[in-house]
C-alpha cells in the first residue's frame, strides 16, 4: 500500500498555525517582560515554558518531525538538535557566570 508524495506534503494551513503559534509564544514572554507584570520566579518560569513550548511547536510545525510513528532519521534529528541546544545555553550559562564572577572580584 503506497501513499502518494502529496499525502505527505505539508500545506500553506500547517505553516500558518505554526506561525501564528511561535509569534503567540514569543509575545508573551516579551509582553510580561515589558511590563513586568509578574514577580521575577514567576515570570522565569513562564518564559522557559513558552520557549520549551516553541521547540515543540518549529519540530512538529516547521520540521515535520512527528512524534507518534518516529523514525531513525528523526529521533536522531531531535537527539542533535537537544544536544546543540544542551551546548549552546550551558555555554552561555558558563560564559555568563565567569563574567560575573570576573566581575565581582
Amino acid at each position: 500500500m503506497e501513499r502518494s508524495p502529496a499525502s505527505h506534503a505539508p500545506g500553506l494551513k500547517s505553516y500558518l498555525t505554526g506561525f501564528a503559534l511561535a509569534l503567540i509564544l514569543t509575545a508573551i514572554p516579551f509582553g510580561l517582560v515589558a511590563t513586568a507584570a509578574l514577580p521575577r520566579l514567576p515570570m522565569l518560569i513562564v518564559i522557559v515554558v513558552a520557549a520549551a513550548i516553541q521547540v515543540l511547536v518549529h519540530l512538529r510545525y516547521f520540521l515535520h518531525l512527528d512524534l507518534t510513528t518516529t523514525p531513525r532519521e528523526n529521533l536522531l534529528a531531535i537527539a542533535f538538535a537537544a544536544i546543540l541546544i544542551l551546548i549552546m545555553v550551558g555555554g552561555s550559562f558558563w560564559i555568563m557566570l565567569d563574567l560575573h564572577h570576573r566581575m565581582a572580584l
